[in-house]
């Protein structure tokens, strides 16, 4: 007689106990379990359904920004005098960067000053004249024309002369200078950058199916790698695009942060946590605890009947998820509440059914979420 082979052992050792469990676990047509089966008490690991405050957040990069930036440049040209910062300085508003020479400028100045003098002269001598009707009025209207044209000609050299004097148009660090006394510059070489360090914008995109709940104030996290480590910080939007971009499909947005930490430079890399909603005081349970079926999902509650507790099923509505955490409301009105236990490990992978008895067990740590 040949002996049964090891694999056709294993097949006919697990045929036996599904025939087996299947005829422990039949329920007869009235619903009610056979005694076998309500025998059955499942140990589980349940938790409480607590309140909490959940947030809906995006998970987005961007890049760090200064408050202000320039790119310093001459408005005249001119042979560079002096140099009056060093490179990486912080400087105060109006701070004097750059001279160019002016000399030919302040004759030209001194000169159109000799003319304005004169037409002023004039002006009052026709302002007299005029009075004692000893000068016609066309003459009078040429002397102030005059006096006129000999005043622009001297404010308009005054102007040119203040332009010599390349000035920081906001306190900020200069960056590194691109020329030396004796250059020659004109209005398109660039002297210098100026970075206004006090506070850092950050400059990020938004898919387009979120833009219409970013607004200005909303709030965001911002984490970035220093040298000293993974540093992190919160900020507010203030500009939203109004335009979605088109090769993207997404909105340029643009935040303050505050609290600048130490090791955050400009142009960094930065990882961004984006409040879209937050949900106050409502019920969640841990995600392990949801339970997917076609009548849709639902979480087993513990309750007590008599001097057992046994599971029922409830059908919920799920709402915002959070690190682990779901919110959850019945579909059936105080089917649950705060405080009530949950199976929270396992669902899905036990044998659970309603009315099944239960061995609550506090869940294990490592999977508490929240506490």
């Amino acid at each position: 007689m040949q002996r049964p082979s090891p694999a056709g052992s294993v097949i006919l050792s697990l045929s036996l106990a599904l025939m087996f469990t299947a005829g422990c676990g039949k329920k007869p047509a009235g619903g009610t379990v056979q005694p076998g089966f309500s025998a059955l008490v499942q140990p589980v690991e349940v938790t409480k359904i607590a309140r909490r405050d959940l947030v809906e957040s995006l998970s987005l990069v961007g890049s760090l920004a200064p408050n202000e930036t320039a790119q310093i440049r001459a408005e005249i040209a001119g042979q560079v005098r002096s140099v009056q910062f060093q490179e990486g300085e912080h400087v105060a508003k109006d701070h004097v960067l750059l001279k160019i020479d002016d000399a030919e400028l302040r004759a030209q100045m001194a000169q159109a000053e000799a003319s304005f003098r004169l037409a002023e002269l004039n002006l009052r001598r026709s302002e007299n004249l005029t009075e004692a009707r000893s000068m016609s009025q066309a003459e009078a209207d040429r002397v102030r024309s005059e006096y006129a044209s000999a005043e622009a000609a001297f404010s308009l050299l005054r102007v040119r002369v203040a332009k010599t004097e390349i000035k920081a148009p906001f306190a900020g660090v200069v960056g590194a200078r691109t020329i030396s006394p004796g250059d020659y510059i004109t209005a398109a070489t660039s002297v210098t950058t100026l970075d206004d360090l006090s506070r850092l914008k950050i400059d990020f995109q938004v898919p387009e199916r979120f833009t219409t709940r970013v607004k200005a104030g909303t709030t965001f996290t911002v984490r970035a790698r220093t040298p000293d480590g993974e540093a992190t910080t919160s900020g507010e939007v203030y500009f939203i695009a109004s335009v979605i971009d088109r090769s993207t499909r997404s909105s340029q947005v643009k935040g303050y942060i505050t609290g600048v930490p130490a090791g955050f430079q400009p142009g960094m890399f930065a990882g961004i946590e984006l409040v879209l909603d937050v949900r106050r005081g409502v019920l969640a349970v841990p995600e392990g605890a949801i339970l997917t079926t076609p009548a849709g999902p639902q979480v087993i509650v513990v309750r007590e009947k008599g001097a057992d507790k046994v599971a029922e099923f409830v059908t919920v509505q799920l709402g915002l998820r959070e690190k682990g955490l779901v919110e959850v409301a019945p579909v059936k009105a105080g089917a649950i509440a705060e405080d009530q236990l949950v199976v929270a490990s396992g669902v899905g992978a036990l044998v659970l059914y309603p009315g099944i008895k239960l061995e609550p067990r506090p869940l294990r740590a490592e999977f508490r979420i929240g506490d």
